[in-house]
């Protein structure tokens, strides 16, 4: 018996966004590096970027449809995704204090910004890799 919807789309979630993260943290670097100092010209790579995670998403949740086992959401379900999102919230909360203390001491505002967005991802993605830990070994 292979997984059901509800888990494959965990994982089509967990690659999309650490797919999405790691093409825009390598362009965003390689800019950085280039000396590019203002937030501006980032906001075109990210946009691209969410671009090709929603692409992922739609992609990856009609095959996930197509070859899952279809239940209704139940309890179960319900439990993971909670304790999921419990489990790795601190993650962002971390995030946000270090904007903050980027803010404090005068942190270029591009590193202070990439500072929330990489917390927002990492939180993100312990977030699905609680869920797919707890549907693989049970709840």
């Amino acid at each position: 018996m292979g997984p059901s919807v509800e888990e494959k789309s965990v994982w089509v979630q967990f690659v999309g966004t650490t797919v999405a993260l790691a093409t825009y943290v390598w362009i965003a670097a390689a800019m950085y590096m280039r000396g590019v100092d203002r937030l501006e010209p980032y906001t075109a790579v990210f946009a691209i970027s969410v671009v090709w995670l929603v692409i992922i998403l739609i992609v990856g949740h009609i095959l996930a449809a197509v070859t899952g086992k279809h239940e209704d959401e139940d309890e179960r379900d319900r439990m993971i995704a909670w304790r999921s999102e419990s489990n790795s919230s601190w993650v962002l909360g971390v995030g946000v204090l270090a904007t903050l203390a980027c803010m404090v001491g005068s942190v270029p505002e591009v590193l202070t910004a990439h500072v929330l967005l990489l917390s927002l991802y990492a939180s993100q993605l312990m977030q699905y890799g609680f869920q797919i830990l707890y549907y693989r070994r049970g709840m």
